[in-house]
């Protein structure tokens, strides 16, 4: 069974950091493309940062880019978003996503989420 929990999330001041985990079980993780979404209150679920399967290729959200870093461990089974600066629009539930392929359309596991709260 393939399961993907996301760790890290709670409250925290606008301009502090806070780092977010995914640890996933159930498959070998350095053969997934692993991305990170988000879903604002009231709001569709959204793109934030991703991470090809060897790590050399990542990708992020516009207005994420140069707050948030996307790194991997494939030999702990887990990826983590450092968050940055802050700020509260970030305040969303946080997906972990992992896939064969790049397009998370085309299937794919899927973490449970985790609320983030930034507070302003």
């Amino acid at each position: 069974q393939v399961q993907l929990v996301e760790r890290g999330g709670g409250l925290v001041e606008a301009g502090g950091s806070m780092r977010l985990s995914c640890v996933v079980t159930g498959i070998t993780l350095e053969d997934y493309n692993m991305k990170w979404f988000r879903q604002p209150p009231g709001k569709e679920r959204d793109f934030v940062a991703a991470i090809s399967y060897t790590g050399r290729i990542t990708d992020y959200k516009a207005n994420v880019e140069g707050r948030f870093t996307i790194s991997r461990d494939n030999t702990k089974n887990t990826v983590y978003l450092l968050m940055t600066d802050l700020k509260p629009e970030d305040t969303a539930i946080y997906y972990c996503w992992a896939g064969s392929g790049w397009n998370q359309h085309t299937g794919g596991y899927w973490g449970q989420g985790i609320q983030v709260t930034v507070s302003s």
